[in-house]
């Protein structure tokens, strides 16, 4: 006779009713999204709407991958920017730069994968796998990042939040001028002041140009002290303030990183007294057995002091690509959440980061 088990079977059976036509994101998720990698994503929905999005929770957001050049700025990530559903971001400098493409009134096309980029090359045409463009879109961005950095305003020492968020002002000045709508990433979050940092600025074609103008000694001289030091004053400042942190990873690589980096950078290098981060969530298709810091696990950051160990059951992560995951996270969380208030914290950096200088001053002074 087989034993009955005590408490196991008490779930939700899987019983769903028959997809239809008319079925909403929502219910999709709710209804069909039973097992496997689709009950994650439902898991991750959830976990997103209705514990991260709380009022009291800072929300901040790792993104990579090549999101943007495919249209997730703007059917994503900008309706969750514009709704106060993130708070803070760090992305890679190539998702920044073709970002900016569409800000600036250039366009990108749907292809197939498997063209000859022989051909492709001269043709003058680029590929991002399916995505075409041509390649005077590239020598146009590159014109435009090079004329705003080397504006009077930009000639001096700045995080890449600061670098940002002034390119985004020229990037929605453009915007309205050609009558695009909003279409740019980078310009949404100017406009919202979120601020937005990359982990790696030398990495991509904005910071390529950079470096072309400092051949010329003119240009920003970017601060990447600041960068750590500013996302580190973003966490501690939502926690002194009786809140809650929240970490959104699209993807993984540096950005994810540089988010989770903020609490060791609080705790073991500032000796500030600190838990970890309440909430990780993360979409993804990276394995964690290979090592790598992009399929790192949430119970692996626990170790590290990245997260609160007794927020561990509250982690999610989705192996799940991105483009199909993001578009119906956003969905299902506009449909269920209301609009936050923005928390415009570009404009509280260097408040914030006065409070984590003094609290490192004191701790420091504790230990001696």
């Amino acid at each position: 006779m087989v034993k009955r088990s005590h408490g196991l079977l008490r779930g939700t059976g899987i019983q769903p009713r028959p997809v239809h036509g008319r079925l909403k994101v929502r219910d999709l998720v709710e209804e069909h999204f039973l097992a496997y990698n689709a009950a994650r994503l439902r898991e991750a929905c959830e976990l997103f709407s209705q514990r991260m999005l709380r009022s009291n929770v800072t929300v901040g957001m790792s993104i990579t991958g090549a999101l943007t050049p495919a249209g997730l700025g703007m059917s994503s990530l900008i309706p969750l920017v514009r709704n106060g559903l993130v708070d803070w971001v760090v992305s890679t400098g190539a998702n920044l730069y073709h970002d900016t493409h569409f800000g600036i009134g250039l366009k990108m096309f749907r292809g197939q994968p498997n063209i000859d980029d022989r051909e492709l090359r001269k043709e003058g045409v680029v590929r991002i796998y399916d995505v075409l463009f041509d390649y005077r879109v590239l020598l146009e961005t590159d014109a435009f990042f090079r004329k705003v950095l080397a504006t009077p305003e930009f000639q001096c020492e700045m995080g890449t939040a600061e670098m940002h968020y002034r390119v985004g002002r020229y990037v929605r000045a453009r915007e309205r001028k050609l009558r695009l709508g909003r279409v740019s990433f980078l310009a949404a979050c100017y406009e919202a002041e979120v601020p937005v940092y990359t982990s790696s600025p030398g990495d991509s074609s904005i910071g390529m140009n950079v470096a072309a103008l400092a051949l010329d000694g003119i240009g920003p001289r970017i601060d990447t002290s600041r960068d750590v030091n500013e996302t580190a004053a973003i966490v501690l400042d939502a926690k002194r303030r009786k809140g809650k942190s929240a970490i959104l990873i699209i993807g993984g690589g540096s950005p994810k990183n540089f988010v989770l980096q903020t609490e060791p950078q609080i705790q073991e290098v500032l000796g500030i007294k600190e838990a970890g981060h309440d909430y990780f969530l993360q979409i993804t298709d990276a394995r964690p057995d290979t090592g790598g810091l992009s399929g790192a696990t949430p119970s692996e950051a626990v170790s590290w002091g990245k997260i609160d160990p007794n927020m561990l059951p509250s982690t999610v992560v989705a192996y799940v690509d991105a483009t199909i995951a993001l578009p119906i996270l956003t969905s299902y969380a506009l449909a269920v959440r209301r609009r936050r208030p923005l928390r415009r914290l570009y404009g509280r950096r260097q408040e914030m980061l006065e409070r984590l200088a003094r609290e490192h001053r004191k701790a420091r002074n504790r230990r001696h």
